[in-house]
């Protein structure tokens, strides 16, 4: 039999277009005509138009994650779900459905799971002789607010544990599903024990759609940022990531976010650790092949000719004359807009474990 390749084609509503194997993978496949028309019925295939998504419940062993890395500027973090919807095909958390043995392409935003026990996970930790209290970031590696919370509802009992206890808090989304949360949330920033920050990647819609699909489009993230800020709630948004000639309108997104009440200000630039690389990379050909070529090359300008490089130093930034370029373009914009004031520790000096006890009795 000769070995073939099968034409991928983008799939509606999904950043990825294929099942890219893991690299714990323990078989190897590839396409073969075996004569009896298979090979046609694979590139059918290929051409479909929907993925369906399957949410199902799983027990988190932990809840809180420590952070090791000195370059995240956060010492714990918190994810209601494994997996994301929204499907951002940049998404450096991708790789983490290799440990499910499962695939980062369209496993990542079709095999979704619910931490459903997460909240009482959390309040135990909470309550341990040891525990430290900082602030916990939700969303670290997948969206709090992805379609699936409006039914499972786990990012929401999350907060309302906090909440009971006044243990600080961030979140970082795309979802316009935060708004939910306001009521809560308002209650907590009035004690500066919440801040929450939207990611704004673009404000092109038809850009939006192919790198993130189901995220809220960009002009629904301005609006959230508008509800959050009119609540009280500082807010601020994240440009990230800046992917070299493909979302280009970082200033105008800035100027935006500004205008709809965001008080501060982050970026990075695209990163492609592990298996995303070859997510990404296959998007591009689909979507851009015309300018395929060149955003590598200068994805690998930045990365010491690499297409990625995990030094701590360089990873959120880049190095080189484009990244300082673009560090700049951004410095100066956040001036002039008033979005480079010094971000206010959350208090955490307020927690108080011992309000968990009965807080426990609802679980």
């Amino acid at each position: 039999m000769v070995d073939v390749a099968i034409p991928v084609h983008a799939i509606k509503g999904r950043g990825a277009a294929g099942q890219v194997a893991h690299r714990f993978s323990v078989d190897a496949r590839a396409a073969f005509d075996d004569g009896w028309g298979t090979l046609d019925e694979s590139q059918g295939a290929g051409r479909q138009t929907g993925v369906p998504t399957r949410v199902q419940a799983q027990a988190a062993a932990s809840a809180i994650s420590r952070n090791q890395s000195p370059d995240i500027h956060f010492d714990y973090g918190l994810n209601p779900y494994r997996g994301c919807e929204h499907g951002c095909v940049y998404c450096y958390a991708r790789p983490t459905h290799s440990y499910l043995n499962l695939s980062p392409g369209l496993d990542f935003e079709t095999r979704i799971f619910a931490k459903t026990n997460l909240a009482e996970q959390l309040a135990r930790e909470l309550q341990s002789r040891s525990y430290v209290p900082s602030q916990i970031v939700i969303g670290s590696v997948t969206d709090a607010y992805q379609p699936a919370e409006r039914q499972w509802r786990v990012t929401r009992s999350v907060i309302e544990l906090l909440s009971a206890c006044d243990h600080p808090l961030a979140i970082v989304t795309k979802g316009s599903g935060v708004e939910r949360d306001i009521d809560l949330l308002a209650a907590m920033a009035r004690k500066n024990l919440a801040a929450v920050y939207v990611t704004i990647t673009t404000l092109d819609a038809a850009l939006a759609r192919a790198l993130e699909p189901r995220a809220s489009a960009p002009h629904r993230r301005l609006r959230t940022i508008r509800a959050l800020a009119d609540a009280g709630i500082p807010v601020g948004v994240s440009v990230a990531p800046q992917i070299p000639f493909i979302n280009e309108d970082m200033e105008k997104v800035l100027e935006a976010a500004a205008e709809a009440g965001a008080t501060s200000a982050f970026y990075t630039v695209l990163r492609l650790p592990w298996e995303l690389n070859a997510v990404f990379q296959q998007w591009l050909e689909l979507h851009y092949p015309q300018r395929a070529a060149r955003v590598m090359a200068r994805v690998r300008e930045m990365r010491g000719g690499r297409d990625y490089d995990a030094d701590f130093s360089t990873r959120m930034k880049g190095s080189g004359v484009w990244a300082q370029l673009l560090g700049q373009r951004f410095e100066k914009t956040c001036a002039r807009l008033g979005l480079n004031r010094a971000r206010m520790p959350l208090e955490r000096g307020l927690f108080r474990p011992a309000a968990l006890s009965a807080q426990q009795s609802l679980f």
